[in-house]
């Protein structure tokens, strides 16, 4: 039998973090969860941020855990969520704790960038879809209303960045979340110098961009048990890339979807699509392991029913997510449907009520229930997806043979037979541990155990099994297809005038407090930050 390998994969989601061992004989993968825990951003000073002691006292008790044990661990990488940075001062300290993505600050960022260079520039620079979450336009409102930052700052660290520094002490980004800043040209894999120049954001903030499973060191720490001979090798840092590295394709061409708070729908492909078809889908291209590209599109994901969970809790009812399936199912499908990805639904708050808000103002039946709620964000979520897999088969030419979902959504049985209906294809579900499975995989491969892409999916398909879930009649989804392409259409043609507001206002020498000010007045649930730290955004 040959000996075994063992490497540490450390998975931080936006709601959660775990450390896992992972061993490998030559054949399977087995993983170990050895420690898990909770965290989610708080507002401090006004502003929505993660808590960072949180993040490293948990990433550090699951190091503590595996150096107690007695299999040496020959490696560890660290994969995170895209888009949020820290800022790291000449001294190495932080200049202060990383901003969430869902801080109202985003909007403003992204209405200042727009006015400044225009849609269709920001799109050729860096092929990544308009959103508000995008790096870059953290660092235009940095730039614009908080220069101090950028002042006191030599250097941006991504998530995963900022703790494989903490690890070693090597200052870098790695490739795979860097393509989730909009900033980064994925065609050349180089930032785009002409962009950040024309949004002012300093050339010196930008690391050097290093491949997925480049060894950055030994492990610092003081480790001296099953660590002490670790090194720090980056995985496919962005968890998504991560989980498609473990997605078990059956063959070219198959939609991947990444389900968790946000669902990453799309396809891997061996180049980049910047087009103006891709751009007019608002499809964006992410790097992946193996000089692969993912063209995807984000799709608000399960978030939706995480916060009316969390309302429904509040309100005193505690149910479980397989108890809200149930309702869900029992109701008819396809009465009422929203549009996961309208900025209403973006911030953490009353989620059942603005679903509700929601389909009253696009004159639908407004849903009364837990259950006919539930199955409104399922339908609408299936038919979002039906939407960018259309798009995609699109703008690639290549008609899709199946589906594969992976990541903590796999498990959802509804959703999944739903998106088999709505999408007409196959569904294959699992490893619901994707994520902590392919960024393993990708430090065995730097560590000379496996031989990329195809070997890996083979061992993982090893290593796992997969759910299959086949399309069924009974439903008009091409009509409520349409549907959602109109309220889709209107909440893009509503975001347009309230961005028109916000630039006519900065063009006035307004200042950023009057532009949000307009912002709330349209839609006054836009990026509203946490009130409490009990309205916890995460994945």
């Amino acid at each position: 039998m040959t000996a075994v390998r063992t490497v540490a994969a450390v998975d931080l989601g936006a709601e959660s973090g775990r450390v896992a061992a992972v061993g490998f004989d030559g054949e399977q993968l087995e993983l170990d969860i050895v420690h898990r825990f909770e965290h989610g951003p708080r507002v401090s000073d006004g502003v929505l941020r993660w808590d960072l002691d949180t993040l490293w006292g948990g990433v550090r008790a699951g190091l503590t855990a595996l150096d107690g044990g007695r299999v040496p661990v020959a490696s560890v990488g660290v994969d995170t969520w895209g888009v949020d940075y820290a800022l790291r001062r000449p001294d190495g300290e932080l200049v202060d704790e990383p901003t969430c993505y869902r801080d109202p600050r985003q909007l403003s960022g992204m209405s200042a960038a727009v006015a400044r260079v225009g849609e269709a520039e920001l799109y050729r620079a860096a092929g990544v879809q308009l959103i508000p979450i995008n790096t870059i336009f953290g660092l235009v409102s940095d730039v614009r209303d908080h220069p101090d930052r950028i002042t006191a700052a030599s250097g941006l660290l991504m998530m995963p960045d900022l703790f494989h520094y903490l690890m070693s002490g090597a200052v870098t980004s790695e490739y795979t979340i860097a393509s989730t800043t909009g900033a980064l040209d994925t065609r050349t894999g180089e930032w785009a110098w002409g962009l950040l120049d024309q949004l002012g954001i300093p050339r010196r903030l930008l690391p050097e961009v290093v491949p997925p499973g480049t060894e950055l060191g030994a492990l610092r720490g003081g480790y001296g048990g099953a660590l002490r001979n670790c090194r720090v090798i980056v995985p496919a840092a962005h968890d998504t890339a991560s989980a498609v590295v473990a997605a078990p394709l059956h063959s070219a061409g198959s939609i991947f979807i990444s389900s968790g708070t946000w669902s990453l729908v799309g396809m891997e492909t061996d180049r980049a699509w910047v087009t103006e078809d891709a751009r007019r889908a608002n499809l964006t291209n992410e790097g992946g392991y193996g000089a692969t590209i993912r063209l995807l599109c984000n799709v608000m994901g399960l978030w939706l029913l995480q916060e009316c969970r969390r309302q429904w809790a509040r309100e005193g009812h505690r149910l479980g997510y397989p108890e809200i399936a149930e309702l869900a199912g029992a109701q008819p499908g396809l009465a009422s449907l929203v549009n996961p990805d309208a900025t209403v639904f973006l911030a953490p708050g009353d989620m059942p009520r603005r679903i509700q808000d929601y389909c009253a103002r696009t004159h639908q039946r407004v849903p009364d229930s837990i259950g006919a709620i539930a199955r409104c964000v399922i339908d609408s979520l299936a038919l979002s997806y039906r939407r960018v897999i259309e798009a995609v088969g699109a703008v690639t030419g290549i008609a899709p043979p199946a589906v594969h979902i992976v990541g903590g959504g796999s498990g959802h049985t509804l959703l999944s037979q739903l998106t088999a209906d709505a999408s007409g294809l196959p569904v294959y579900c699992g490893p619901v541990e994707a994520t902590a499975l392919g960024n393993a995989a990708v430090q065995l491969a730097a560590l000379g155990e496996l031989a990329g892409l195809p070997d890996i999916r083979a061992v993982v398909a090893a290593s796992t099994a997969a759910v299959e879930y086949l399309p069924r009649d009974g439903q008009d989804w091409v009509a409520a297809s349409a549907l959602l392409a109109t309220l889709v259409s209107a909440d893009s043609s509503s975001a347009d005038s309230s961005s028109a507001d916000s630039s006519s206002a900065d063009s006035s020498s307004a200042d950023s407090s009057s532009a949000d000010s307009s912002s709330a007045d349209t839609d006054p649930y836009q990026l509203q930050p946490c009130a409490t730290e009990e309205s916890q955004c995460g994945d």
